[in-house]
């Protein structure tokens, strides 16, 4: 069968990229070895927040004596939290489905591999194609530690997957992301959470300031936090895991949990993808490109997270997705790549977009640093928010917004006003004259800018 566009994976930027390719009247053939939606609809993004929303309902309702609301026998069924979990990704899955239907999209289930001139074979078939995107994601990464392999170790994978896994106690190893919402989750429900975190601090690529706020939120709800700390081995069996590790002052402890998790980053989804000489340069196992997309081999494409040197995030995906079908379409990319919000869902949540106050230093910029306390918006109050800030970083010279840091109630929804606001080179001024609701969390970035 020959087709216009070959996309290897359905996940965020595969569909996403097979969508705007037929808007722009190309013939798309899109193959998924798993379900669509890939990762971020299956064993990410969605089901962790579906569950985040589960756990932090049983915790709210809990503590709800402070509203006047009395509450009574709460328990909760972690059966029945990840059936719900299920069915909202079924209802996401159905929707990408009818929408790859409706836009004459083939798609074809199986492993495909990416031969040499445009050759993908699938499901015992051959495709021709002008032009392949790579959008096959990335998997759980395991570091190679003594015990990493037994029964008791799981991935993210594992613990978002069936039907659950209900825990008294749990060792998580790696204190980014994914590490922090599993224990968000697993504390909620009331599990005894340890987090093992080999740099200086937890969530190491955001701002210094929101690791320590969200650090000390995670111990307020009794997560225990260890930095600096290197594993050294794993033992024991499921229900009684010990992980031994090394402090940054060189003395060994052990950590005990009924199941370790170990959330140490993602891999590149590129073993057995391409056919012996059909490789693209490789770094590290992840496909190499240039800022369009392109990599080595002419007209194949990666984006997502099996590109090098891209931050692996469902947006991005989703941006590159349609910057790259632009180019092989002759057209200019129509999305800013430059402006990626970054998004934690804690309790209360953290976003953060732009530059911060010491790249933008770094940069040659003298920067303006102001900051808004959740304690003074009403909203915060009426909700019953932890202590969090909108923190504002603009030029000194121009006002022109940089970047902004948010911890506090919708952040994750706040920081989209903040990327536009950078995208379009809106000033300190520009935001504090537009009116925003109240009461509403979104007035903290008005008064940052005022």
């Amino acid at each position: 069968m020959r087709t216009d566009i070959a996309i290897v994976g359905g996940g965020p930027g595969g569909y996403t990229a097979a969508h705007e390719a037929t808007l722009r009247g190309r013939s798309v053939v899109l193959f998924e070895a798993a379900l669509i939606g890939g990762t971020c609809l299956n064993r990410g993004c969605i089901p962790t927040k579906a569950l985040i929303h589960a756990a932090e309902t049983y915790a709210a309702a809990r503590g709800a004596d402070s509203l006047g609301v009395s509450c009574t026998g709460v328990s909760y069924d972690m059966r029945a939290m990840h059936e719900r979990a299920d069915a909202v990704m079924a209802t996401l899955r159905e929707g990408i489905e009818k929408l790859m239907h409706t836009d004459g999209v083939r798609v074809v289930h199986g492993t495909a591999q990416v031969g040499a001139g445009g050759v993908v074979t699938c499901a015992g078939e051959t495709f021709e194609a002008d032009d392949v995107i790579i959008a096959t994601g990335a998997r759980p990464n395991r570091l190679p530690i003594p015990g990493a392999d037994l029964a008791g170790v799981c991935t993210s994978d594992d613990l978002l997957e069936g039907d659950g896994v209900d825990l008294r106690s749990l060792v998580i190893v790696g204190g980014g992301v994914i590490g922090i919402e599993c224990a968000q989750i697993y504390a909620s429900l009331g599990c005894e959470v340890t987090i093992l975190e080999a740099m200086e601090r937890i969530l190491p690529p955001m701002d210094r300031e929101i690791s320590q706020r969200v650090a000390m939120l995670m111990k307020r709800r009794g997560v225990t936090i260890e930095t600096k700390a290197r594993v050294q081995s794993i033992a024991g069996e499921k229900g009684s895991m010990v992980v031994t590790y090394e402090d940054k002052r060189g003395a060994v402890h052990e950590a005990k949990g009924d199941v370790v998790l170990m959330a140490t980053g993602r891999r590149p989804m590129t073993e057995g993808l391409f056919a012996p000489g059909a490789e693209p340069e490789l770094e590290r196992g992840a496909v190499v490109t240039d800022a369009a997309g392109r990599t080595s081999v002419p007209h194949l494409y990666a984006i997502g997270d099996v590109r090098a040197h891209t931050i692996q995030l469902a947006h991005v995906a989703s941006a590159q997705a349609r910057n790259v079908v632009a180019t092989i379409c002759g057209k200019e990319p129509p999305v800013d790549e430059s402006v990626v919000p970054s998004c934690v869902y804690t309790s209360p949540e953290v976003a953060s977009v732009g530059m911060t106050a010491d790249e933008a230093k770094a940069a040659g910029i003298a920067v303006r640093c102001t900051k808004q306390l959740t304690g003074a918006n009403g909203r915060s109050l009426v909700d019953e928010s932890e202590a969090g800030y909108v923190k504002l970083f603009c030029d000194e010279a121009t006002g022109r917004v940089l970047g902004a840091q948010l911890v506090c109630p919708r952040a994750t929804d706040l920081v989209a006003e903040v990327a536009l606001a950078i995208h379009l080179g809106a000033t300190a001024a520009d935001v504090a004259a537009t009116i925003h609701p109240h009461p509403t969390v979104s007035e903290m970035i008005m008064e940052a800018a005022r």
